[in-house]
C-alpha cells in the first residue's frame, strides 16, 4: 500500500525524463534507414507475428497499437517496418537497450541529482542547479532563450493564437512580478531543455520531459505533450491538472485501490478525492494510505529523487502464454536454468563494473489451476542469494519447487519430467534484489587469497574454505586454474545480515592469509622433528608456538565454514586432504582460549562467534595429563 511522506516547506524542482519510444530510436540508430518510417519492434513469439513491445509515432499515425501483434499490425499498416528484438537462450535479450539507457543517464547526471526509474526514464532533482542560476542570473535579465525553451508547454498558460506561444510562453518565463517558486520553475525549464539537447548531441535520442515542484507531477507532465517536448506545471495549476485526471491512470492506483475508490467511494478523477477528509479517507484505507490519497488530491507528494544512476534490482523472466503453459517440473526447470544464466551475467557484469552485489534471490510465477481454485496467486519465493550460474539455478528450482507444494497442496515429491495437469506456469521470472555496494577500502581482498575464486562461482565462500592442501589451494583447483575475479568483496561483508553492525575493515580471513606460509613450514619441520626423534614435549612452548599455531588457523577455518552456514553438497569441509589428517571440529568443541592468541583486532569478531556457546567446564589444550601427576596436585 502506498505510504505518504511529508513534502517539505522548501520549493524543489524534479524534472522527470522519459525517452521517446525508445526501443524504436536504439533499432533506428543502429539502422538509419529506418529513420521517418512507421516502425515497431517485437519480441520473438511465434503466435501471430509476435508481440509490438515499441510503435514508432509515425506507425500510430496509421492505427498501430502496443496492444497488436505483428500480423495485424501489418494489416493496419503494410508498409510498417517490424523489427525484432535479439534473442539468447530462447527468450529476449534486453541489453542493448539497457546499455543505450545508460548512455542517457551519464548525460544527464551532470546537472543534478539522478534516479533511473527504468530502462527509459529517470527522475532529476534540479533545484541546486536552479537556485545557482537564479542567483546568477534570473530569467527576467535574460536576453537570448533558446527556442527549445520557447517551444516548453506551460499548464494553465492560455495562449488564443498558437503562432503565439512561444512568444507568451517567454513572457512567463521572464516575468519580474514571478513568485519564487514560478522562477526557480523556470531556470528548471532552461536546463531541461539544454539537458535534452544535449543528449540528442551525444546519443541521438530524442526525449520528453516534466518540470515540477515533485515526483508526481512531474511525472504527470512528461506524457502530456510527447515527442520531443516539455511541459512545466506551476503551482498555481496542479488543482485543475488533477481535477479531471482519471484515478487508474495514477502511479499506485492501477490496481486493487484504484478499483475500490470507484466501486466503494464513486471517484473516477483524482480531483473527486477532495471531496472526503483525510479522517474519512483514513477510517477506510488506514492512516498512511489515507493520508497519502489526502495528499495526492492536492498536489501533494514528498518522495525523494534517490540518486541511483543503477538498477535497483536484477530480474529475468519469460511468459508462457496459452498451449504453452508449463506443466512439467522438466519444462520449468529447463526454463529457470536460461533465466539463471542470464541473471548470473548481469551480476557479475554489475560486480566487475559497479562493484556491487545482491544479496536476496527472489523467483515469481503465474499459473492457473485446473480446479475451483484457480484464483490463487503462485506464492513468490526468496531465499539468500549464492553467486554461480549453477548455485542460483539450484536455489531457483528449490523454490520453485517450495512455492509449487503450497500452491496446490501437495508434499509428495514429483519426478522429473511427470506430467501433471492441474497446474501450468503461464510466467517465469528469478530476481536479484538488496544490491550493496562493496567497500572500496577493504583491506580483505578474496583475489588475493591462497584459494581464489572463480567466475564460476565468484562469492562461494563455502567452496573457498573447503578442502585445503598442503599448498594452500582447494581440491577444486586441481582442474585447469580458471579466470580468476579481480573485484570481489570480503566474506565478512557478503556473509553479514543487514541488521548486523558493522566492526571495520578488519576480518578473520586475513589471519588466514597471514599464517598460511607459516602452517606450511609448521608442518614440515613438525615432520622433520618426529623422524629425528627431536619431538618437544607436548606442553612445550616451542610445540605450541608452531604446531599447534597451524592447528588453530585450521580449526578457525572450519569455525567460520559452519558460522557462515555452509553448505557443500557432496562434499565435507571436514574431509580429509591429500598430505594432511583431516580436521573435524565443531563450535562447542573450541576451547575459547585459543582466541586469546589471535591479533586484537578480529578477537572481538570471534568472540561474536562462541558468545552463544556456553561452555562448561573444559580444559584447555595447553593442559598436559602430566600435570595431573605433578606435586602440586592433591
Amino acid at each position: 500500500m502506498p505510504v505518504a511522506t511529508r513534502e517539505t516547506s522548501d520549493a524543489r524542482i524534479i524534472a522527470h525524463v522519459d525517452m521517446d519510444c525508445f526501443y524504436v530510436q536504439v533499432e533506428q540508430r543502429k539502422q538509419p534507414s529506418l529513420r521517418g518510417l512507421p516502425t515497431a519492434v517485437i519480441q520473438y513469439n511465434s503466435y501471430k507475428g509476435g508481440a509490438l513491445i515499441a510503435v514508432s509515432y509515425e506507425a500510430r499515425k496509421y492505427g498501430v497499437k502496443r496492444s497488436m501483434r505483428g500480423d495485424e499490425a501489418q494489416e493496419v499498416c503494410p508498409q510498417i517496418q517490424l523489427v525484432q528484438v535479439p534473442v539468447a537462450r530462447g527468450k529476449a535479450d534486453l541489453n542493448t537497450y539497457r546499455n543505450a539507457g545508460s548512455e542517457v543517464v551519464s548525460v544527464l547526471a551532470s546537472k543534478g541529482r539522478c534516479e533511473r526509474a527504468s530502462i527509459d526514464e529517470v527522475y532529476m532533482d534540479l533545484t541546486e542547479a536552479a537556485e545557482a542560476m537564479l542567483k546568477e542570473s534570473s530569467p527576467e535579465n535574460l536576453d537570448d532563450i533558446h527556442e527549445e525553451v520557447l517551444k516548453s508547454h506551460v499548464l494553465g498558460l492560455h495562449v488564443e493564437d498558437e503562432r503565439d506561444a512561444k512568444r507568451e510562453v517567454r513572457k512567463w518565463l521572464c516575468r519580474s512580478d514571478a513568485d519564487y517558486h514560478d522562477k526557480l520553475l523556470a531556470c528548471g525549464a532552461i536546463i531541461v531543455a539544454e539537458l535534452r539537447m544535449q543528449v540528442l548531441k551525444e546519443t541521438e535520442f530524442t526525449c520528453s520531459a516534466g518540470i515540477a515542484h515533485n515526483k508526481m507531477l512531474a511525472k504527470l507532465a512528461s506524457a502530456m505533450n510527447k515527442p520531443a517536448q516539455q511541459t512545466i506545471v506551476p503551482r498555481s495549476s496542479v488543482k485543475g491538472l488533477l481535477e479531471s485526471f482519471p484515478i487508474k491512470k495514477m502511479k499506485q492506483l492501477g490496481g486493487k485501490l484504484g478499483s475500490s475508490l470507484q466501486s466503494d467511494l464513486g471517484v473516477n478523477t483524482v480531483g473527486e478525492l477532495l471531496k472526503f477528509s483525510e479522517e474519512k479517507l483514513q477510517q477506510r484505507y488506514g492512516i498512511n494510505t489515507g493520508t497519502w490519497l489526502w495528499n495526492i488530491a492536492r498536489g501533494i507528494n514528498g518522495e525523494e529523487v534517490e540518486g541511483r544512476l543503477l538498477p535497483k534490482s536484477h530480474g529475468s523472466g519469460k511468459t508462457f502464454p496459452g498451449p504453452q503453459a508449463l506443466k512439467t517440473i522438466s519444462s520449468v526447470q529447463h526454463w529457470l536454468n536460461q533465466l539463471c544464466e542470464e541473471l548470473s551475467e548481469r551480476l557479475q557484469s554489475d560486480l566487475d563494473q559497479n562493484k556491487r552485489i545482491a544479496r536476496t534471490l527472489t523467483l515469481h510465477a503465474r499459473t492457473y489451476k485446473g480446479d475451483s481454485d484457480s484464483h490463487k496467486n503462485f506464492p513468490s519465493k526468496s531465499c539468500p542469494l549464492r553467486y554461480g550460474a549453477a548455485k542460483i539455478q539450484e536455489d531457483a528450482i528449490n523454490l520453485f519447487q517450495a512455492g509449487l507444494r503450497e500452491y496446490i497442496g501437495f508434499h509428495n515429491n514429483k519426478s522429473q519430467g511427470s506430467q501433471n495437469s492441474s497446474w501450468g506456469i503461464t510466467s517465469l521470472s528469478v530476481g536479484a534484489s538488496k544490491m550493496v555496494n562493496i567497500p572500496s577500502d577493504s583491506s580483505c581482498d578474496l583475489s588475493r587469497q591462497g584459494d581464489g575464486l572463480t567466475e564460476e562461482s565468484p562469492l562461494s565462500s563455502s567452496q573457498a574454505f573447503h578442502s585445503w592442501n598442503e599448498n594452500g589451494t582447494t581440491e577444486r583447483e586441481a582442474q585447469p586454474e580458471p579466470k580468476r575475479i579481480h573485484a570481489i568483496p570480503t566474506l565478512k561483508a557478503v556473509v553479514k545480515k543487514n541488521t548486523a553492525k558493522e566492526k571495520g575493515n578488519c576480518s578473520i580471513l586475513e589471519l588466514f592469509k597471514n599464517y598460511s606460509d607459516q602452517c606450511t613450514s609448521s608442518e614440515k619441520q613438525h615432520a622433520t622433528n618426529a623422524q629425528t626423534g627431536k619431538t618437544s614435549s607436548i606442553g612445550s612452548e616451542s610445540n605450541y608456538n608452531s604446531d599447534s599455531t597451524c592447528n588453530q588457523v585450521e580449526s578457525l577455518k572450519e569455525i567460520y565454514c559452519e558460522a557462515i552456514g555452509t553448505n557443500n553438497r557432496g562434499s565435507s569441509s571436514t574431509q580429509a586432504v591429500e598430505g594432511r589428517p583431516s580436521w573435524s571440529y565443531r563450535m562447542e568443541e573450541i576451547d575459547p582460549s585459543v582466541v586469546d592468541e589471535l591479533p586484537p583486532e578480529i578477537q572481538q569478531e570471534f568472540r561474536a562467534w562462541l558468545r552463544p556457546l556456553k561452555r562448561p567446564n573444559v580444559v584447555k589444550r595447553g593442559s598436559i595429563i602430566t600435570h595431573y601427576f605433578s606435586g602440586n596436585k592433591n
